[in-house]
């Protein structure tokens, strides 16, 4: 009872949250589009390119790799991607010593499913969806939908379907 009460009166001050949470990121970026819309906490690096009407609802983009997500980008809450490892195989000490840097892209229309995890060195296709709870480890092809850990393709989208709302520009 307490709890819906304190929703009811935190409801009206989303918006304020909503504009903070925008402005912050649109500062880190390096380039953002003129539709931006943050809605949870998020961090990003400053190697990171946002395209137009992208939406995160909480994005911690960790490392200094450089990030590249397209127009109409949504994400659910707690999503992570993750630009550089440890370096363990070249560095000087054990268990590794220093980081290797991994570029990630996203194409246009992608979807990420809340917790989505998303690792350095991957590509995800135009117009894919990938599962909550997914942890990305290869590439994903256009249209594709994918999930598991590590996330594997099991459907792709009706991609007659998805061209024709793409072509009247139909974009939320």
């Amino acid at each position: 009872m307490l709890i819906d009460i304190i929703r009811i009166l935190l409801k009206p001050l989303r918006p304020i949250r909503g504009m903070y949470y925008t402005l912050k990121v649109r500062i880190a970026v390096r380039k953002a589009g003129p539709v931006l819309r943050v809605w949870g906490p998020s961090k990003v690096n400053q190697n990171t390119y946002l395209g137009n009407n992208v939406n995160f609802n909480g994005m911690e983009i960790a490392g200094h790799g450089k990030v590249v997500i397209g127009d109409n980008f949504h994400s659910g809450k707690d999503c992570l991607m993750i630009t550089q490892i440890h370096d363990y195989d070249g560095g000087g000490a054990i268990p590794y010593e220093g980081y290797i840097m991994k570029d990630i892209v996203i194409e246009d229309n992608v979807w990420l499913g809340s917790r989505t995890i998303i690792l350095g060195g991957i590509r995800i296709g135009e117009g894919a969806i990938i599962q909550a709870g997914s942890c990305v480890t290869g590439d994903i092809p256009k249209y594709a939908i994918a999930g598991g850990h590590p996330a594997k393709v099991f459907k792709y989208r009706d991609i007659e379907h998805y061209e024709r709302l793409k072509k009247e520009g139909k974009f939320l």
